[in-house]
């Protein structure tokens, strides 16, 4: 029998638009900017000064479409906001796996510092 796959959670687990996404350093800007809080394209604009608008309208998109930006229309402006999801789910799936190691052994040589000299523990 095939198992039919779930579009949407398959769509969640593929993590290849945020890579995309966070490869760009002036994207990595833009995130940067958003963390303090929502703001216009037109504000985000006037923040590189180097890019159009048309350029900057573009990133977002590409940032949009990892769903690291999520948009919203307030008559005729659009704010856009930060969705750290994506992220998050990246340090899930490839950060924390190889940081429990270095924790496990950190921890342990905090012990061993912490503890009494061995002639002591006799």
């Amino acid at each position: 029998m095939c198992k039919m796959e779930n579009p949407v959670a398959r769509r969640r687990d593929n993590l290849d638009p945020v890579w995309k996404a966070l490869a760009s350093p002036l994207r990595r800007a833009i995130l940067d900017q958003l963390h303090d809080g929502p703001q216009t394209t037109s504000a985000l604009a006037e923040r590189f000064p180097g890019l159009t608008r048309f350029a900057v309208m573009q990133h977002l998109r590409v940032l949009e479409d990892a769903e690291l930006v999520i948009p919203r229309r307030v008559g005729r402006q659009r704010y856009n906001y930060l969705n750290p999801t994506p992220i998050q789910r990246i340090a899930d799936r490839w950060v924390s796996r190889y940081m429990r190691p270095w924790t496990e052994a950190l921890v342990s040589l905090r012990d061993e510092l912490e503890s009494p000299p061995r002639e002591e523990r006799a």
